[in-house]
């Protein structure tokens, strides 16, 4: 069965740190990019970071350069973001996704148009208090 469960979600107060981790079973995230979403309160969903699961190339939206980092765990079919230096404005519902690796083959970088990613994960809240 296919599944994406996102974990690691909570409160933190600002300048603090969380790892959100998002685990697939039923595929492998080999052949796939892995995104990472967040949608606030009266926002729409936006794209954070992606990583390629074929070569690990990465991609981070400007407003968490140097504050997140998308890595792969080794041997394991599991995607982590380790968020540092949150902020208030981190604060949303954190999602996990995935998009074939056929569909990146004609984009610029790991991160798709949401249109594209098939499967998601159910959300994480991530509240970063000032």
């Amino acid at each position: 069965q296919v599944q994406i469960v996102e974990s690691g979600g909570g409160l933190v107060q600002s300048g603090g740190s969380l790892r959100l981790s998002c685990a697939a079973t039923g595929f492998s995230l080999d052949y796939y990019g892995i995104g990472w979403f967040r949608q606030a309160p009266g926002k729409e969903r936006e794209g954070v970071s992606c990583i390629d699961g074929r070569d690990g190339s990465t991609y981070y939206t400007d407003s968490v350069k140097g504050r997140f980092t998308i890595s792969r765990e080794n041997g394991k079919n599991t995607v982590n973001l380790q968020m540092s230096s949150l902020k208030p404005e981190d604060t949303a519902v954190y999602y996990c996704a995935t998009v074939p690796w056929v569909v990146l083959t004609t984009q610029p970088s790991c991160m798709a148009d949401e249109s594209d990613y098939d499967y998601w994960g159910q959300g994480t809240q991530v509240t970063v208090s000032s």
